[in-house]
């Protein structure tokens, strides 16, 4: 499936892109991982974190930009894999003009979850909602979904 082609996606905050989960828990019946892509918009960026209990393999398949890795910056370019082991800090950053795409398995699932809670749900190829800010609450709501290091 290619991203904005499930059956709706959220839209995060700061991010100011929109992510896209497709396989999860709830419509495969497989407890194990979720799966999903992740738009950064144009000079926009993830902002830095890291999952407590949970490892998470990204691919870059459209776009440019770099991530930062523990305080290490790499590149990303199509074709661009990082996997993210426990606790490991990291940061996507769009500084180009066009749409950073990545592709995200996570395990266990979870960052689902996540998107609707700090989101707004729109069904695939509506308008994005109007910009609105993050829930005052947003570092409480990392932490319940094990996201560390973040910052309100």
């Amino acid at each position: 499936m290619q991203p904005g082609t499930g059956p709706s996606y959220w839209q995060p905050v700061p991010a100011n892109g929109h992510a896209d989960p497709v396989l999860i828990p709830e419509n495969t019946g497989f407890e194990s991982l979720s799966m999903g892509f992740q738009t950064v918009a144009p000079r926009s960026r993830i902002r830095e974190h890291s999952h407590g209990d949970q490892v998470e393999l990204q691919i870059c398949f459209r776009g440019k930009g770099r991530v930062m890795v523990d305080g290490v910056e790499h590149p990303l370019l199509p074709g661009t894999a990082c996997f993210l082991g426990y606790d490991v800090k990291h940061e996507i950053i769009n500084d180009a003009d066009e749409e950073l795409v990545m592709l995200w398995v996570i395990s266990p699932p979870g960052l689902e979850d996540f998107f609707r809670a700090i989101g707004r749900q729109r069904v695939a190829g509506e308008p994005a909602p109007d910009p609105f800010q993050r829930p005052a609450d947003v570092v409480a709501i990392e932490r319940k979904m094990g996201m560390n290091d973040t910052a309100a």
